[in-house]
């Protein structure tokens, strides 16, 4: 039978209240201008009702000795919120570590790439450079054959460690296209990882290097 509130504040009861839906106890609240928080669960509401009846003398105060005993505030709802927020937040963090994992999977797989170029450089045997340069162009440059003799990487005196280089470089007649190839090969801590960071044709180029 279809709930009718007309009928239920002419003759109210508690066995009626009781089988009330709690969208049905919300109208009987309204009705009294009983205040409640929308997110309150039915026995909140169901018991806000009671009291009230009791209060006016609608209803007898024995019906509260009977009546369920629940929390006459939110307290459930708020902790199911907050579990519920909790939640959302980990997603979001989780979200974000995998986006992180993510890049740093794309760093490591460029840089292993760019590695990979490079000692293919390296352990090759590479053509000489452009004849406008005025050095070995004829025949093969060896990188791997030359590497031995690049000064160790001073990174608190890199200018110097360029100047020696520079000068060797002269010395042994290589290609200058190769000799940013030469020069990683003994770069450390810092240097090392902002060569790691270059695309392949910047690092190709010394002057850019």
């Amino acid at each position: 039978m279809p709930f009718n509130l007309d009928e239920f504040v002419a003759s109210p009861s508690v066995e009626e209240l009781d089988s009330l839906k709690k969208s049905e106890i919300v109208k009987v609240a309204k009705h009294y201008g009983i205040e409640f928080q929308p997110l309150m669960r039915k026995d909140e509401i169901k018991r806000y009702v009671l009291e009230y009846l009791v209060d006016e003398s609608i209803l007898p105060s024995t019906v509260l000795e009977t009546a369920i005993t629940v929390p006459t505030d939110n307290t459930f709802e708020l902790k199911r919120l907050e579990m519920e927020m909790n939640k959302e937040i980990r997603l979001k963090e989780l979200e974000k570590e995998e986006r992180e994992m993510q890049m740093q999977r794309e760093k490591e797989e460029k840089a292993r790439e760019h590695e990979f170029r490079l000692k293919q450089l390296e352990l090759g045997v590479i053509k000489g450079s452009d004849p406008k340069i005025g050095l070995d162009t004829v025949g093969l440059f060896d990188v791997s054959k030359h590497v031995k003799f690049v000064p160790k990487f001073q990174e608190d005196n890199v200018e110097k460690f360029f100047n020696h280089f520079e000068k060797l470089g002269e010395q042994l007649k290589g290609p200058r296209d190769k000799w940013s190839i030469l020069i990683q090969s003994n770069f450390t801590g810092k240097a090392q990882e902002v060569y790691s960071a270059l695309s392949i044709e910047d690092s190709m180029d010394y002057h850019k290097v």
